[in-house]
């Protein structure tokens, strides 16, 4: 992997582990402490900051496998977009669906790439196919918190050890 506009990938790799964090965190604390007061800003700094991570991991695996990278980016910002927009049809929480499938191909871009462990790529898989479950909604509220641990050890490798170096 190359330097793109001067930037590493390791260093790409610490900002999208950086900014889920932080997009967690505050959804976290707008869902769970704040509880409504913060209008607005409630949904707005997690989903600007997770659409960043979405776009800082496709620049980092776009060099994998293009198509697969701007597959999952359109899924990563058309969830977001749906999860911003709060729509749900039929109970169905489309925006946690988009993001399935957006974190079932982030999953196979890491087992791909050589660059995480192969097996922080199946975690992310694994989310993926997780968060699919909100098209029955009675069985996403089960495994949420096993989602999240699935989705956020990856992320969190990325922010703390960042990117191994693979010469392909």
């Amino acid at each position: 992997m190359e330097l793109v506009w001067g930037v590493s990938p390791a260093l790409k790799a610490r900002t999208a582990g950086a900014l889920y964090l932080l997009s967690v965190l505050t959804a976290v604390y707008a869902e769970f402490v704040a509880r409504g007061r913060l209008g607005l800003a409630a949904i707005f700094v997690p989903i600007a900051g997770y659409a960043a991570v979405t776009v800082i991991l496709f620049s980092i695996f776009k060099p994998v496998d293009r198509h697969l990278s701007w597959l999952a980016v359109c899924c990563g910002l058309i969830g977001l977009a749906f999860e911003a927009l709060q729509w749900k049809p039929g109970h169905i929480n489309a925006g946690m669906v988009f993001h399935g499938f957006f974190c079932l191909q982030i999953g196979c871009l890491m087992i791909l790439s050589g660059v995480v462990p192969r097996i922080l790529g199946a975690l992310m898989a694994l989310a993926g196919l997780l968060w699919l479950s909100y098209l029955v909604p009675w069985l996403s509220q089960h495994i949420t918190a096993v989602g999240i641990l699935a989705e956020g050890l990856p992320m969190l490798w990325l922010l703390f050890l960042g990117l191994r170096d693979c010469r392909r």
